[in-house]
């Protein structure tokens, strides 16, 4: 009988042992990104009575164009996204959205929505002489990619989306009300610390109403709260140095505004699946998904929701990732990306 139990557990040892090298095994590591680089051109697009974005250029200047569309809403470009493609063989076109970034002014919300993003993307491809380009995009970043490719199939070479969301009701509620919640309650207690008891059944109204109102100070402490939410959850482990990004007041206040105005608008969208409605019409464009298995922000649901209904996409699951690009799989899946789209 002792023999019988030391044989068993001399077994599930080695079961565990066998388990925790896959699990080794399954750890990704990061390809490195391309060198650093700095732009060969820079500017201000004049889009709107109101708005101007800023748009830089960097790599080959005869290369293959690329646009990199930032996430958040709100979350604007970094010069680490130009390291993404290769340099030689890329012309890399970055613009920070409506409102974000260096675009002026700063966190405004007036005449920005999904489809002035839409026009202000047309507007810098022709500006800047584009026929058609391979588009880049993250979390917003894919939603703003599907809408444009959706809008303008014939302009797009390619797509490499990850993170992917597009911003249907259930996700934005998974999120900022009940569902990421259950599992980090710690942090978002932090969240909704400055949102009374009674308003909080629906927490993306009140913070709304908050960042839009005319007191400063209820403005910032509302902004921060809302950042620091998306930084805590947007890897798989915790980063206090990305945390510390929603501490500066500027760039705290353009995510939280631009991010909470869109999520009250429905995204501007006329129906909730409007994206995945409407995928048939970019089934024929060469494109790539990269989903960490264990996204708080964008769910996988969402990414394997467009993976059915687009087969044709290249898809990969990251089993070790949550939602950030700088999650070693994920960087390299995205990197390998660019890479089988740099000579289109």
């Amino acid at each position: 009988m002792i023999l019988k139990l030391v044989n068993r557990a001399l077994q599930n040892y080695n079961v565990r042992k066998v388990i925790l090298r896959t699990m080794a095994v399954e750890t990704s590591t990061a390809r490195a990104m391309y060198p650093e680089i700095e732009p060969y051109d820079t500017g201000m697009l004049k889009v709107s009575d109101i708005h101007q974005v800023y748009y830089e250029q960097s790599g080959n200047k005869t290369g293959n164009p690329v646009i990199f569309l930032h996430g958040g809403p709100g979350g604007g470009t970094s010069p680490r996204d130009r390291t993404f493609f290769d340099p030689e063989a890329y012309r890399i076109v970055l613009m920070d959205q409506r409102g974000a970034g260096k675009s002026t002014p700063p966190a405004e919300l007036r005449e920005n929505t999904t489809w002035d993003l839409v026009a202000d993307i047309e507007k810098l491809r022709e500006k800047l002489g584009i026929e058609k380009w391979v588009v880049f995009g993250g979390s917003w970043g894919s939603t703003l990619s599907l809408a444009y490719a959706e809008t303008h199939p014939k302009r797009v070479k390619a797509l490499v989306l990850r993170g992917i969301f597009t911003l249907r009701r259930s996700e934005v509620l998974w999120f900022n009300q009940e569902g990421a919640n259950f599992i980090l309650p710690d942090i978002f207690e932090e969240y909704i610390k400055p949102i009374p008891q009674v308003e909080r059944c629906d927490l993306i109204g009140a913070f709304y109403r908050r960042l839009t109102s005319g007191d400063e100070k209820v403005q910032l402490e509302c902004a921060k709260a809302w950042s620091k939410w998306e930084m805590a959850t947007s890897r798989l482990y915790l980063d206090p140095q990305y945390m510390a990004r929603a501490e500066a007041d500027t760039w705290a206040l353009q995510f939280a505004r631009i991010e909470c105005h869109y999520f009250v608008n429905g995204g501007f969208f006329e129906e909730d699946d409007q994206l995945l409605a409407n995928v048939d019409k970019i089934r024929h464009i060469p494109t790539t998904i990269v989903q960490g298995r264990y996204d708080l922000v964008c769910p996988m649901d969402t990414a394997w929701k467009l993976h059915k209904a687009f087969p044709e996409a290249d898809f990969h699951i990251v089993p070790d990732a949550g939602h950030s690009n700088k999650e070693p799989g994920t960087q390299s899946k995205l990197l390998d990306a660019c890479d089988k789209y740099k000579n289109l």
